[in-house]
């Protein structure tokens, strides 16, 4: 048997390792991730024994120097949004302003819209209770309600790269952020449309409840900022970054031009928009130690992800080193899928170990070797790719993956009618999202 077939099977067996331990015998996600990168730098690669930790170290630092201060930076708009009351103000104004009898739609904008910054799970816990309200006042079923705000989050958290998943294929395989940031706000919309329409035909005809909502869901929102400027940390970014990228574009490179390139530099505009945050805490309530207090918790909020990121990237560079990419790539470079190896591995992952972040860790890590073989060895080629690894890491959030569990018992709703309505329509939308892909592609590479 050839050594790269040996190592293929040993890769094969390591991710498999990591899904037995992390999503069958619940260990820690950096234990199990550390533990098999290091047996498969020792006995699937030619590394030299002295430089097996070296190789770790090296693919540990080069994903956290690519990841952390957007992520830090991302952890304290959301802190800020919290503690302003910014990201109710958002929610609550979308929906006085569609009405009940529009509660739905409404409800996907306020996910969509702050989901652009925060963290889904946490944008979930944020606007659970008023999502309880709404489910109550307009007697729409709240696993509908549920599904509408859980994959409006979920879709950008997936696609856009101010989340760690997708920043970290991004990094693995170089593309451009500025127009990823773009690229992902843009195809994560059909996706959600999809999983919308899905959500509302699988309740239809089905005896579930509207919530009743408590007494401590019934959220003030007396002293909410304005709505303009409780979207300012949330938008500016993407404004700052849309600048840069259309000059380039445009070819404006020197001069002036480097003004914004630099405020559209992502970790720079993520930056700008924790300022605003800070800014709009400042304008509510806020108190000056509790600026500090901001950065503390975002630290300590982003820590476990930058850690578990990071060692999915060292895992993702032990995988380099074994060869398999490359062999990847010639075994499957003449059958013109493309697109499509990228997304399935990543959806395989996604559904056997819970975990979006490692899926598109570790899918990155395995195509890289691979993306002149595909035809996707280029700027829009990368972009594409990290795309279809995002959509593939939506399919499918259910019961292994700790999004599945804040949904359903921050939603008070039964596991049974979570996976019927909310997994179901994570798999459409990864599916949908990835054909826009995939066709838009056909024209664009």
């Amino acid at each position: 048997m050839s050594s790269i077939a040996i190592s293929s099977i040993l890769v094969v067996l390591s991710i498999l390792a990591i899904i037995f331990l992390t999503a069958k015998l619940k260990a820690n996600v950096f234990g199990a991730l550390f533990a098999v990168s290091l047996l498969l730098a020792m006995f699937g690669t030619n590394l030299p024994l002295p430089k097996v930790m070296d190789a770790l170290k090296t693919g540990f630092g080069n994903t956290l120097g690519g990841i952390s201060f957007i992520i830090i930076f991302g952890a304290a708009i959301a802190v800020c949004m919290q503690k302003s009351g910014g990201a109710l103000s958002i929610a609550t104004h979308i929906l006085n302003l569609a009405g009940k009898q529009n509660a739905r739609p409404a409800m996907a904008w306020t996910g969509f819209i702050p989901g652009l910054t925060i963290f889904c799970d946490t944008g979930y816990i944020i606007l659970s209770g008023i999502a309880r309200s709404i489910s109550a006042s307009s007697k729409v079923p709240m696993p509908l309600i549920a599904s509408i705000l859980g994959t409006s989050l979920y879709a950008v958290h997936c696609l856009v790269p101010t989340h760690p998943g997708a920043l970290a294929a991004a990094t693995t395989l170089n593309a451009n952020l500025g127009l990823l940031v773009l690229a992902g706000v843009l195809f994560a919309i059909p996706g959600l449309l999809a999983a919308y329409y899905w959500a509302n035909w699988m309740c239809k005809g089905k005896d579930y409840a509207p919530a009743v909502a408590e007494e401590s869901e019934q959220q003030s929102t007396a002293n909410l900022p304005s709505f303009g400027f409780s979207l300012l940390p949330v938008v500016l970014p993407l404004v700052l970054i849309s600048i840069s990228t259309l000059l380039t574009t445009l070819g404006y490179t020197d001069g002036f031009a480097t003004i914004f390139h630099f405020m559209g530099n992502p970790p720079v505009a993520l930056l700008a928009g924790m300022l605003s945050g800070m800014w709009l805490l400042a304008c509510n309530g806020g108190k000056k130690g509790d600026f500090s207090a901001v950065l503390e918790e975002a630290i300590i909020k982003s820590g476990p992800t930058l850690i578990i990121t990071a060692a999915g990237g060292m895992f993702g560079a032990i995988i380099k080193e074994t060869g398999v990419g490359g062999a990847l790539g010639q075994a499957l470079g003449n059958a013109s899928i493309g697109l499509l190896v990228p997304f399935i591995i990543a959806a395989l992952l996604k559904t056997a170990q819970g975990s979006s972040t490692v899926a598109a860790l570790t899918s990155a890590a395995i195509i890289a070797p691979s993306l002149a073989t595909f035809g996707l060895d280029s700027e829009t080629g990368r972009i594409f790719a990290v795309l279809a690894i995002g959509a593939g890491s939506i399919v499918a959030s259910h019961a292994n993956d700790s999004y599945f569990w804040v949904v359903t018992k921050f939603s008070q709703i039964e596991m049974e009618d979570s996976l019927r309505v909310f997994t179901t329509s994570t798999i459409v939308m990864g599916m949908v999202s990835f054909a826009c892909i995939w066709v838009a592609s056909a024209f664009m590479l």
